[in-house]
């Protein structure tokens, strides 16, 4: 089973579109399964979700800690746009292999396998390959103090730069055109193991933290400049191959 539980919401109503546009990193236009976010105005994470138009409606894959709150921030945001945002008994099921019919390839990675929606859930624990490819996870590597450029969302194809503006955009269109990034998540190799949040150093200097777990492998943010050499978490030594 998946070391996390899903909750899907569903988005209705005539102006349901026009508000998701204005609110998320991704173009909600381009159809399909689509992998995005949503940030304060300040340009840093408070949600990321799978939005997939139906023609009829969004339905929104979010993972089930964030439910309640993103709720609470949509409907914030709504005013008087005719939407409608509601919870629904859909389960989310997870999967490699080949795409079942009415389901869709996870567009953060072609590895990622497939989602589908539907009245009973089977998951599969994807950790392993989420550290293998860097794939942040809610509440792990992504909290409110990320931005996501430095989580990797470009790479993931959960953001648009050139749909327009969305809150949060001005600060994230300033990292992506006018600066580079000096820190953000990488693929570790690891040797022993320490807990989630554990500090990197080098040489006694702090240069990141330490996340998800897998085998020898895990997903740390990392100082760039300090991500040379022989890294410690902990008990555990980490290599970094930037």
């Amino acid at each position: 089973m998946s070391s996390d539980t899903r909750n899907v919401l569903k988005i209705s109503g005539k102006d349901r579109v026009e508000f998701l546009q204005g609110l998320v990193t991704n173009d909600v236009i381009k159809g399909g399964l689509i992998y995005t976010a949503l940030l304060t105005p300040q340009g840093k994470y408070l949600a990321d979700f799978f939005l997939l138009d139906t023609g009829e409606e969004f339905l929104v894959d979010v993972d089930s800690s964030l439910t309640a709150s993103l709720v609470q921030r949509l409907n914030m945001y709504k005013l008087r746009a005719d939407v409608a945002i509601e919870e629904t008994s859909l389960r989310v099921s997870n999967g490699l292999g080949e795409t079942p019919d009415g389901a869709h390839a996870d567009p953060r990675h072609p590895q990622l396998g497939w989602r589908s929606y539907g009245e009973s859930d089977d998951t599969m624990d994807l950790t392993a390959l989420r550290v293998a490819h860097t794939i942040p996870q809610s509440g792990v590597e992504l909290t409110p103090d990320t931005y996501i450029l430095e989580a990797g969302f470009e790479r993931l194809n959960g953001v648009d730069f050139k749909k327009g503006c969305y809150v949060g955009q001005e600060v994230t269109a300033r990292m992506k055109h006018k600066t580079k990034l000096r820190k953000g998540l990488v693929t570790v190799e690891i040797s022993g193991a320490a807990p989630i949040g554990t500090e990197i150093t080098n040489a006694g200097k702090p240069a990141g933290t330490l996340y998800s777990q897998a085998g020898t492998q895990a997903i740390a943010y990392l100082r760039f400049d300090r991500a040379k050499g022989d890294l410690n978490a902990g008990d555990a030594r980490i290599t970094a191959n930037l």
